[in-house]
């Protein structure tokens, strides 16, 4: 795919959701620039995709408990991140992930996408071969949970509205088993479809602008957030949409 499209001044309360979670399928993330909005449009617009989720442990937006705030403000050290695909840990994960930029730093912070569908037609023909139908355990990590929360996902997993396979990672410390894996086998095996996945030719790097909407599709791609060199108070506000079609085994 290419991985990311760019809309501007699209009109959210009117836009096609079908049209909408196709470009997403297809292109993983959706770049909406010039969006005046505030957090009660904000969740209006995902409500039209379905159900939302929040994970537990994790900050509020006051007013607005289906959404939570991410945010470096009064931190002495920069937030960590790696590329990951939020709460993997749980049965269903969330289809889609959006943020709304409410404080964009005057250097740095940008967020990058890793195209996982490419991922997965570039591995090596007979590393395809050995990991299809196999499953990879993903457990909680990083945020104030109370369970030790942990699931079972196909490694290899085909869309349901693309058709297309995606190798279906997430950051490699909730990555804790694969289906007929020793875990040494297993650490090896995740590091190197990491690395593979996130190689530099096959990431999107979005600099975030006031008024941008990011919304991206959690069956195809990774995320993360880039903390290096931030000048300025970085917040957004993140909401998340269940899955209403799992993605099949390959």
């Amino acid at each position: 795919m290419t991985l990311g499209i760019e809309i501007r001044g699209l009109d959210l309360a009117s836009a096609s959701v079908d049209e909408l979670r196709t470009q997403l399928a297809e292109h993983g993330v959706l770049i909406l620039r010039e969006q005046a909005l505030d957090d009660e449009r904000f969740l209006a617009f995902l409500r039209r995709f379905g159900e939302m989720m929040f994970t537990e442990g994790e900050t509020p937006v006051p007013g607005f408990p289906d959404l939570n705030v991410v945010s470096n403000v009064g931190r002495t050290t920069p937030p960590k991140s790696t590329f990951h695909v939020d709460t993997t840990y749980v049965p269903n994960p969330p289809a889609y992930t959006a943020l709304r930029a409410v404080s964009v730093p005057a250097a740095g912070g940008s967020t990058q996408f890793s195209d996982q569908y490419s991922a997965y037609e570039t591995l090596p023909a007979a590393m395809k071969e050995d990991l299809a139908g196999r499953t990879v355990t993903h457990r909680v990590t990083g945020v104030a949970s109370d369970t030790d929360s942990s699931a079972e996902h196909p490694l290899f997993a085909v869309h349901p509205l693309s058709g297309r396979t995606a190798l279906a990672l997430s950051a490699p410390a909730r990555c804790v088993a694969i289906s007929g894996m020793n875990s040494e086998q297993t650490r090896e095996t995740i590091r190197y479809l990491f690395e593979h996945s996130t190689r530099a030719e096959n990431v999107l790097q979005h600099a975030w602008a006031p008024g941008d909407l990011v919304m991206w599709d959690n069956r195809c791609v990774m995320h993360r957030a880039d903390h290096s060199g931030v000048v300025g108070n970085r917040v957004m506000h993140r909401g998340m949409i269940a899955n209403a079609e799992n993605a099949s085994v390959m």
